[in-house]
């Protein structure tokens, strides 16, 4: 277990910066997630961390000690990739115990430690078996049992359950996360799934262009995004950004009001907006409707059993100004 500290760490390819100063201080035991969307440095970010990719600015610490110039192997991490890097041809004992052996760990040390990390993934009656011979989400088990039983002082895990069936993956995240507790290890956690990031994190790192966009426990980042883009990646259905104009407020060219589609409400003629409905999607414990209100598409996700409007319907929309958000040209929040 250890504390894990990234410090304005920047990276550049050449001339092209892909990390901007990203600076956290993470404490030990705690499970931090970065998340964002594909080619904004989330991963590598984590393989800076890991001693994959080197450090351009900034300083890496594990304990308080600087840990840049260290190789993979010594920085005591265990990392999980999303494609989990089995070795075909041996048993899943042999995959787990590999990385002890090449350490020339005592025979039965090796073993003690396999077979208690076997107990704890529910994979002691798969150790003779081949990868082959598994499921996506025993191999998965298999490759975090590689991990711990090197009792790391970091886990590092990038997009592990990418591979796996939506209904697996909600499997496996709750076995992540339980499993984390359990050992207590800091981790840190890189997905383009927010959802993962949301059910995962004790706090994210929400990654926008090689840049933290912002920092913060999942709910705090829902609830308060700091950023149009924090505000449109977190959350499902994404928030509604609306143009000042639109509402006749005067505001500088690029400022945008954003509604989360939960807060938006159907009211009564004379409401705030009107629009009129392209489709809906009825799921069941809820229904998304999607609007044009001028020139833009607005999502009214509505609760329960209601009335699902039909297309073409005219309709009026309302909400509680104190749950508006705005946003400057520059995509900043702005408050007050």
């Amino acid at each position: 277990m250890a504390t894990l500290t990234l410090d304005s760490l920047e990276k550049s390819f050449g001339r092209t910066k892909v990390i901007h100063g990203v600076s956290i201080d993470i404490r030990d035991g705690e499970f931090i997630v970065i998340v964002g969307p594909s080619g904004c440095g989330k991963s590598t970010l984590l393989r800076m961390v890991a001693g994959l990719e080197g450090v351009t600015a900034g300083e890496v610490r594990i304990d308080g000690a600087r840990v840049n110039e260290k190789e993979p192997m010594d920085r005591n991490i265990a990392m999980v990739f999303q494609n989990y890097a089995l070795y075909p041809h041996m048993s899943v004992f042999d995959n787990m115990a590999y990385g002890l052996k090449i350490a020339r760990m005592p025979r039965a040390d090796i073993r003690a430690r396999v077979e208690e990390a076997a107990r704890m993934l529910q994979l002691e009656q798969y150790l003779t078996r081949k990868p082959r011979e598994l499921s996506g989400g025993q191999r998965e088990r298999v490759a975090m049992g590689r991990a711990i039983v090197r009792r790391p002082s970091v886990f590092l895990f990038d997009e592990p359950l990418s591979n796996l069936d939506a209904k697996l993956r909600v499997q496996m995240r709750l076995e992540i996360k339980q499993l984390q507790r359990d050992l207590g290890v800091t981790s840190l956690y890189v997905t383009h799934d927010q959802v993962e990031a949301m059910t995962l994190a004790d706090r994210m790192i929400v990654m926008n262009d090689g840049r933290a966009d912002q920092i913060g426990a999942p709910l705090d980042v829902y609830a308060d995004p700091q950023t149009a883009f924090v505000a449109g990646f977190i959350g499902s259905p994404p928030t509604n950004f609306l143009p000042p104009a639109l509402l006749g407020r005067n505001a500088p060219d690029g400022a945008r009001l954003g509604i989360r589609p939960e807060n938006l409400v159907f009211g009564t003629e004379g409401g705030r907006l009107q629009g009129r409905v392209l489709n809906a999607e009825p799921l069941g414990a809820e229904s998304l409707i999607h609007l044009m209100v001028g020139d833009e598409m607005v999502t009214v996700r509505q609760e329960g059993a209601q009335r699902v409007p039909g297309q073409g319907e005219e309709l009026w929309l309302d909400w509680d100004a104190a749950h508006e958000m705005q946003f400057g040209p520059d995509g900043r929040r702005l408050h007050g």
